[in-house]
């Protein structure tokens, strides 16, 4: 009888023991539960600050790599300076007049590489300064892609690459639009040949800068128009 209340004795001991274990147990993961919540908290709240740019108030915190830009042409590799095509050469070459030419001179040629590198120098006078947007005037979308065509299309009938009396749009793909483009700034375009189909489609890739910042870029297809149809077909006012 002693024997079984002995043991009986030591058993409770035990339960209790294990009973204290883990409610220090328990405690201990909720207190590593509410220290991790609090870090994630803290983490949340530096992420909206790191989309403010305020990322030098927490050094520690691991920041994402940038990857160098990926230029078509680094601007090292050109001279804005040396004008090699002013805008009487620029029209030998496209048929853009008046306010539609979007080219002011060609500064880089290489047929090897298949690379050339122009600008536009945008002026307050510009037809699309008054009304995109009023009071606060940007560079369309549109006329960087056009921009961009006229420099493949320089390009592409200097070298008769494509074989064409006069080249048209034939697409874009992949257009990104990363930073506006105002009256009075210089938009330097640079394309590259990708692939040629003579008679048929050239297809390059472009970019265009600002003070060395990459403010648009995408994929170009040009294609031969049919002059003498288009002409043929073109519908005249008569007085």
């Amino acid at each position: 009888h002693q024997l079984c209340q002995n043991l009986t004795e030591q058993s409770k001991k035990r339960i209790m023991v294990q009973g204290l274990q883990t409610v220090r147990q328990e405690k201990q993961n909720e207190s590593i539960s509410r220290r991790n919540n609090r870090e994630l908290s803290s983490i949340a709240i530096l992420t909206v600050v790191r989309h403010n740019q305020l990322l030098p108030l927490r050094p520690f915190l691991e920041q994402p790599s940038v990857p160098p830009r990926d230029y078509i042409i680094h601007p090292n590799e050109y001279d804005l300076s040396t004008v090699i095509a002013d805008i009487e050469e620029i029209r030998r070459y496209n048929q853009q007049r008046f306010e539609m030419e979007q080219l002011t001179a060609i500064v880089h040629e290489d047929k090897d590489r298949g690379l050339c590198v122009g600008y536009k120098d945008t002026t307050a006078d510009e037809f699309w300064a008054r009304g995109h947007f009023p009071n606060v005037p940007l560079m369309p979308g549109v006329i960087m892609c056009e921009a961009a065509a006229q420099l493949s299309s320089y390009f592409s009938q200097k070298h008769q690459l494509l074989e064409a009396e006069m080249i048209g749009f034939g697409g874009l793909e992949d257009v990104r639009f990363r930073e506006p483009v105002r009256p009075g700034e210089r938009l330097v375009i640079a394309v590259e040949r990708v692939r040629v189909r003579p008679k048929a489609m050239i297809v390059c890739r472009f970019q265009g800068l600002v003070d060395s910042n990459i403010v648009v870029e995408g994929v170009i297809k040009g294609v031969p128009l049919p002059v003498d149809f288009l002409a043929a077909n073109q519908t005249t006012s008569t007085p």
